[in-house]
């Protein structure tokens, strides 16, 4: 029997682990798929000589985490990449907007969209770099965040924290109307919220906006060095030096709650995998409430809940070897890891009607990713491995172009949307086709049977929109991971704070399990966050020998 058990092996579900194995209980994780990661995760599965991120790519949210930074993964093999630049936003008329770690080199782009838009950018990155601690605490612990807005108040006032929350609660295309003249600053905030599900007219989406281009400028979106997988590969490498256990290829079907009492987890083999403190769930809320926890363990308000639970957008995803690299138009997307495709704000607003009326899009807004650029060790020297993504409707009632795609995601369909896919991309960079060598078509079932949390395709867990976040993630509550279950604790993007690979929800899960236990449990743990117990340094040194 374990003291724990973790549900998953997810990034979040690893995290939890590896903080309750720091706390020193032993830990058994339980994963579906026949290798760890869930989203996170490489093969060479287009083309041999490339490797290819099957899912998620680019980490500024890893890279800002004091969570994933008190794990000290580096210890464990974990280096990290950059591209020359961050993020570009180019437009058909051969404008480039540059999101660079430079301040200075973003302000500069957008300069040159409209005359005093530079000076705007360096003061929204001057407010960020005052209330950058505080939001960070906000977003990477349990919510009530209470620390973190008291000490806003007291640095701004309240006139001043009034104002902040304004700003974070606009629409991107309002706050881009304040803030640039020129369409240069309007497009970079407007594609950082689309990053999400968040069309440029919703609420909230500004600050979303502002947060992930802020977290781009002072972090930028790095890459972990030989795939995506090597993040998973030194969580992995970290628990097992700390005694825990990740079984793959274990499919749970049922939480096992006894007493009222979450005690173990029942495998497909029909085989309980008992806990004798927690168990942790790295899944998504649907599957969590609907499907492994039986009704009558479940209040009916929360099933009630659960019922109106919002997916967000699914997902559809190109991968690429290409002979060259992309030939931009705009000089200034080459050396952009990500680079966001749609002309101008108005596109994307035209691109998300298209969603919310349940259409497949005819000019789908698109992340594509130049990961030999961000990474000179996914492809051969002059090569590219690339892909790009979109956003679909999870229900598709009709298609805005003309080939009919009505979601069956036969391989014809997914044939014909990857080339529509391509048709985008050669709007920013002609000739882009016949760079060709292989590609993969990764549609929402794909995506979804590779990760069952990505129901349809969805990535984030569950909508990114106000009415689904904070003290309403993943239902009207606290916005916590603990359950209505004793012994349960959700560790998935389905809680607070939601999507992104930074191991916020499963290291809330792991505390908060722990003060469910004793006191010198929790005693444990602070030691731990604090430096002071030489776990760290255990573990090292453990490595070390069996390296030896």
């Amino acid at each position: 029997m374990s003291d724990a058990v973790v549900v998953g092996a997810g990034p979040n579900g690893l995290v939890a682990a590896n903080v309750l194995a720091d706390a020193g209980w032993s830990v058994t994780v339980l994963e579906e798929q026949p290798v760890p990661g869930g989203a996170v995760r490489h093969d060479r599965g287009v083309h041999p000589d490339f490797v290819s991120d099957v899912f998620s790519s680019f980490y500024p949210l890893a890279a800002a985490s004091p969570v994933l930074r008190r794990l000290g993964l580096e210890e464990y093999g974990l280096r990290w990449s950059h591209a020359p630049g961050v993020m570009a936003h180019p437009l058909t008329d051969g404008r480039c907007a540059v999101l660079d770690r430079s301040a200075d080199v973003t302000a500069d782009s957008l300069e040159a969209f409209g005359p005093g838009d530079g000076a705007a950018w360096r003061h929204l990155y001057d407010v960020w770099q005052d209330v950058r601690p505080d939001v960070l605490e906000a977003l990477f612990t349990p919510f009530p965040p209470v620390r973190s807005a008291v000490r806003l108040g007291r640095r701004h006032g309240v006139a001043g924290a009034l104002r902040l929350a304004r700003t974070l609660t606009l629409p991107v295309r309002r706050l881009g109307e304040e803030e640039f003249a020129g369409e240069g600053g309007r497009i970079l905030l407007a594609g950082n919220a689309l990053h999400a599900d968040l069309p440029p007219e919703a609420a909230g989406s500004g600050g979303f906006g502002w947060l992930m281009a802020m977290l781009g400028q002072s972090y930028g979106f790095p890459v972990p060095v030989g795939g995506s997988g090597e993040l998973v590969r030194a969580l992995v490498a970290r628990l097992e030096v700390r005694g825990g256990t990740v079984l793959c290829g274990q499919s749970v079907t049922e939480v096992v709650v006894r007493g009222g009492r979450a005690v173990g987890a029942r495998t497909a083999d029909g085989e309980t995998v008992a806990a004798s403190h927690a168990v942790l769930a790295d899944v998504s809320v649907p599957a969590l409430y609907g499907e492994l926890v039986a009704a009558e363990h479940v209040p009916r308000q929360v099933l009630a809940d659960v019922r109106r639970f919002q997916w967000d957008f699914g997902t559809f995803k190109v991968d690429w070897a290409l002979d060259q690299r992309v030939p931009w138009q705009c000089a200034g997307a080459a050396g952009a890891g990500t680079v966001h495709l749609a002309d101008g704000v108005d596109e994307l607003t035209r691109f998300a009607a298209q969603l919310a009326m349940g259409q497949v899009p005819d000019r789908p807004f698109l992340l594509f990713g130049q990961m030999t650029t961000a990474d000179a060790t996914r492809s051969p020297a002059g090569s590219e491995s690339a892909w790009a993504y979109t956003h679909l409707p999870q229900r598709i009632r009709s298609d805005s172009g003309e080939e009919g795609i009505r979601g069956t995601w036969s391989r014809h369909e997914q044939e014909v949307m990857a080339d529509r896919v391509e048709r985008q991309v050669e709007r920013f960079a002609p000739g882009f086709r016949s760079l060709v060598r292989a590609r993969r078509v990764l549609a929402p079932p794909t995506l979804q049977s590779l990760d069952r949390n990505l129901h349809g395709g969805a990535i984030n867990g569950g909508t990114a929109s106000m009415h689904q976040q904070l003290f309403f993630r993943p239902g009207p509550g606290t916005g916590r991971s603990e359950t209505p279950v004793p012994g349960l604790f959700l560790a998935s993007a389905g809680a607070h704070p939601g999507g992104g690979v930074h191991g916020a929800p499963g290291a809330n899960a792991a505390r908060a399990a722990l003060r469910c236990r004793t006191p010198r449990a929790l005693t444990a743990l602070q030691r731990y966050l604090a430096g002071r117990d030489g776990t760290r340094g255990k573990g090292r040194r453990a490595q070390q020998t069996r390296q030896r």
